[in-house]
């Protein structure tokens, strides 16, 4: 009887577990996970200042610009493209909203709603290319990005545009109950891209999209749709990254979001998803941007020079980049 009984028990423990979430999301991304618990360990040993509350929020809220785009970026990248015009849009939604409050004395709504109108026709643009043509999207978005940072600095004449508004600065700089805008943001829009992801008719499309597409046409599914909206998506998320930018810069900078595309794409790949499509989660993106969040800030404690960041995070990327290349080639031999 104990015997059944204690396998009985088992039974329910193993069940649990494999019904869990929290236990799933750390399987599935333990080596991530472990890495990120040795640098941040690292950086604690180096730098007391590190685990500070002040220096915490200071990681969440530069990470969490990151993570906007990133999240959009795990999409486009799950469906076998990518997308290079994140970060000249991230300049022009920020001069266009700034430009908005200080040239033309607009509010603050109208201001907003223009970015982030930006960032959707840019998506629109690249979506319909890209689903609608032949054209590799790293053309179309190469593209792009040279059109988007050649307009913010038409646009601004190459300087920046001051906003004083307590308002408008509020949405990148403002606190509610201590706790920094851009992340409640960032947690909303995580919420949103793990549902769309996982729990909807859409996020299946894509998972089959990136994996076969021909056979996801067959079945029925609407490839050109799944690709548009992915574009779409990323060039909103863009766009928000840009106006919380600028608010928390307190100006709308035709020179921002410069290198932006490579911190998401690094965030995104380092968290497990594949760049031949088919195969990622925003979980493990999640994970990626706060490993390349973090290493920036330890840097910058250590006080190391900020031209060794880019070093560092291209070998970040070649790393991960070679771990998918070798899970590739060992899923090939079985």
């Amino acid at each position: 009887m104990n015997v059944a009984k204690s396998k009985t028990e088992k039974s329910k423990v193993v069940t649990f577990l494999t019904h869990n979430p929290l236990f799933n999301f750390g399987k599935e991304n333990l080596g991530i996970l472990i890495g990120l618990l040795l640098l941040s360990l690292i950086l604690t040993i180096f730098s007391p200042v590190f685990l500070s509350k002040h220096n915490i929020l200071n990681v969440l809220r530069q990470v969490a610009t990151n993570l906007y785009i990133a999240c959009a970026m795990t999409m486009v990248i799950i469906l076998g493209g990518i997308d290079l015009s994140v970060g000249s849009t991230i300049a022009m939604s920020g001069v266009v909203t700034g430009g908005l409050i200080a040239f033309d004395g607009q509010s603050i709504v109208v201001a907003v709603l223009a970015g982030l109108f930006v960032g959707l026709v840019v998506g629109a643009f690249n979506g319909f290319l890209i689903s609608r043509t032949t054209i590799p999207p790293f053309i179309v978005t190469l593209s792009t990005m040279n059109i988007m940072r050649g307009a913010s600095y038409v646009y601004t004449g190459g300087q920046p545009i001051r906003v004083m508004s307590d308002s408008f600065n509020f949405i990148g700089a403002g606190y509610v109950r201590g706790i920094p805008v851009p992340i409640i943001y960032l947690v909303i829009i995580v919420i949103i891209s793990v549902l769309i992801m996982s729990k909807s008719k859409l996020g299946r499309h894509i998972y089959a999209v990136g994996g076969n597409p021909v056979a996801a046409r067959f079945s029925g599914i609407k490839n050109n749709r799944v690709l548009f909206f992915a574009y779409l998506f990323s060039g909103l998320m863009a766009a928000v990254a840009g106006i919380v930018l600028a608010s928390r810069m307190f100006s709308g900078q035709p020179t921002a979001g410069q290198g932006a595309e490579m911190d998401a794409i690094a965030a995104v790949v380092l968290g497990g998803t594949s760049m031949s499509g088919g195969v990622g989660k925003i979980g493990g993106t999640v994970i990626g941007a706060l490993i390349i969040g973090i290493l920036s800030n330890g840097l910058n404690l250590l006080g190391i020079s900020s031209f060794w960041q880019y070093i560092v995070k291209g070998i970040v990327i070649l790393i991960a980049v070679y771990v998918d290349f070798l899970k590739k080639r060992k899923e090939g031999t079985n």
